[in-house]
């Protein structure tokens, strides 16, 4: 973003429920919960928590970032909706921020040059949202596309790897590590990645703007006997 000043970011993609006035590195305010289907209960509390703690005013806000998916079809649409509600209430601009793309720039932090990691969440018990990244230049680049793939595509792609997420693995797979426990970002690198290179998705388009689902939500109807 070129303009200074703190922005809002909301996490709800996966079991975090999390907020952040984000001003930079060295000065931010998050709150989050960790609370299974929570986020409808927590999520303006965790907001107004951390607008007060950081003691501004909305009007004080230069946008707000929210964390677009892909990730759980209910938390990101209760994070997008708080979002919209915000910023319409306040005319503030949404940035939508990649959600995989916001976790992989935090773990560029723990990570070497060049060195590779995969991101794995659930989507169902059949399918998983995959990523794969490498480090460069204290950054991060996609090695493998951002996509849904099936448990044995899943296997193969994953082996001898590094893997984040909450991915469920019944069976034992080669791979150096899975940390089930980091499976989103924090807030504050939401609202990191949005004031680093948020300046092409902000928009004030709020009824147009969806979450990343990577896949269409489809409701089956209950047949009756």
């Amino acid at each position: 973003m070129n303009e200074s000043g703190p922005i809002l970011s909301i996490e709800t993609s996966e079991s975090i429920c999390g907020a952040c006035i984000y001003f930079d590195d060295k000065k931010y305010f998050e709150a989050i919960t960790h609370l299974k289907n929570s986020h409808a209960e927590k999520l303006f509390e965790t907001i107004d928590y951390v607008i007060k703690t950081s003691q501004i005013e909305i009007n004080e806000l230069k946008a707000i970032a929210v964390s677009a998916g892909p990730g759980s079809f209910t938390g990101l649409r209760i994070g997008m909706s708080a979002a919209k509600g915000i910023a319409f209430g306040s005319s503030l601009p949404i940035i939508p921020v990649p959600t995989f793309e916001a976790l992989a720039l935090q773990l560029s932090n723990i990570f070497e040059d060049d060195s590779e990691f995969i991101i794995a969440n659930r989507v169902n018990l059949e399918e998983i949202y995959f990523a794969k990244f490498q480090i460069k230049a204290n950054n991060y680049i996609f090695a493998d596309k951002l996509r849904i793939v099936d448990y044995p595509e899943f296997r193969k792609l994953s082996k001898n790897g590094i893997v984040f997420g909450n991915v469920n693995l019944e069976n034992k797979i080669e791979m150096k590590e899975l940390k089930k426990n980091i499976a989103s970002p924090s807030p504050v690198f939401v609202a990191k990645w949005g004031k680093i290179y948020g300046d092409d998705l902000m928009t004030y388009n709020y009824d147009f703007l969806e979450p990343n689902y990577l896949k269409n939500f489809i409701i089956k109807e209950r047949k009756n006997d």
